[in-house]
């Protein structure tokens, strides 16, 4: 029998086939389908992103009208799910109540395990669609606050930002969270993504896949990193600080977060873009000391890290968004959950055209020809 030996987190192992987005992690390239992320950054839509990420092309306007259009039709809760939602303690992680939810709407379906791909991509579309909803009627309901009914006039961006806030978004609000779910949608097999493809490769349900990939992306080492960028800048009382923070920290062998990424050993394709929206959006809102502090701290790494390949990564500059949206920390991770819904679905009818169970083997690292032992003899 050949032995084998365990990479450690399966770093270099190649575990599955997409033609979803690829990755250069040493050149700091990210392409959906083969379109650079800046590109779809600066021109693309969200629900243009899905298509393409859905169907591996680009829609014509008749078939991003026709998509756009069954997005919006779901975008209502149904009278079981809002009761769910009231049900809620108030106290709640978001991120444990849109799992939850997200799994209840398998109850609703009346043929929750169907794996037929046309219906796998129905069911991920309804999901995709109501993910905003839940993650705004729960807020507002915390806040002891009424519930905003989705407007189907109104993008995916616009739509959740109206029904978060009551308010209908500027555009430049709407076009900086619009930026923010393009760049979170998919990032080749990364931990949420590969919980999601096991999970599917049982052919387990399309609920079941998404409840599990929110759990694998609710973790600090995962989703959760933004959370703690924002955790930082706080702890930071001014630009003046930040020389005395960022050196206290590196000279401890503490970590910066946002900075540094598991692929990238360049700069984060993903954070160009939004640095430059980030920076907009806190100019419109009065937050600019926020933006000048995120600054300071980059131009610090630059000058400290940058030559071991450690650079800003797409958390660093989404924190500064979406505060500036109005977001509390904890909506953080859900809002990179309602993006990545879209490659998890992506890649679960991947998965499932591929038909291959996923069953790594393990090396056994423990004793041999352990001799049993009576329990009266122990």
């Amino acid at each position: 029998m050949t032995q084998t030996t365990a990479a450690k987190g399966l770093e270099g192992v190649v575990a599955a086939a997409t033609e979803m987005s690829f990755i250069d992690g040493a050149k700091g390239v990210l392409e959906y389908v083969g379109i650079a992320i800046d590109d779809l950054a600066r021109h693309s839509s969200f629900e243009e992103t899905v298509y393409l990420l859905w169907n591996r092309r680009l829609p014509r306007k008749d078939d991003l009208e026709a998509f756009t259009t069954e997005l919006r039709a779901d975008y209502d809760l149904s009278s079981q799910t809002l009761e769910r939602i009231r049900s809620m303690p108030a106290g709640a992680e978001p991120m444990h109540v849109l799992r939850t939810l997200i799994s209840a709407l398998a109850l609703e379906d009346p043929s929750p395990n169907s794996t037929d791909i046309p219906e796998v991509r129905r069911k991920a579309l309804r999901v995709l669609a109501q993910a905003p909803a839940m993650v705004a009627a729960f807020d507002r309901i915390r806040r002891g606050e009424d519930v905003v009914a989705p407007d189907k006039n109104l993008s995916f961006a616009a739509n959740f930002l109206y029904m978060l806030n009551g308010a209908r978004p500027t555009q430049t609000m709407e076009r900086a969270f619009d930026v923010c779910m393009i760049l979170h949608a998919d990032h080749g097999l990364n931990a949420s993504t590969f919980a999601g493809r096991v999970i599917i490769a049982t052919q387990s349900d399309i609920y079941s896949t998404l409840t599990g990939a929110v759990g694998a992306l609710r973790g600090p080492l995962h989703g959760g990193a933004n959370e703690g960028v924002m955790k930082m800048l706080n702890e930071i009382q001014s630009v003046g600080d930040v020389e005395t923070y960022v050196m206290n920290k590196l000279s401890s062998k503490q970590r910066i977060m946002g900075f540094g990424h598991r692929v990238y050993k360049a700069y984060d394709p993903r954070a160009t873009y939004l640095k430059t929206l980030a920076k907009q959006l806190a100019q419109d809102t009065g937050n600019m000391d926020l933006y000048e502090k995120s600054h300071k701290v980059e131009e610090i790494m630059e000058r400290e890290v940058a030559s071991k390949g450690i650079y800003p990564n797409v958390d660093f500059y989404s924190a500064t968004a979406y505060h500036c949206l109005g977001l509390k920390l904890d909506l953080f991770t859900p809002m990179f959950a309602m993006s990545r819904i879209s490659g998890w679905a992506g890649h679960a009818i991947e998965q499932l055209e591929a038909g291959r169970l996923i069953r790594p083997s393990a090396e056994y690292v423990g004793p041999h020809d352990v001799e049993y032992t009576p329990i009266e003899k122990r």
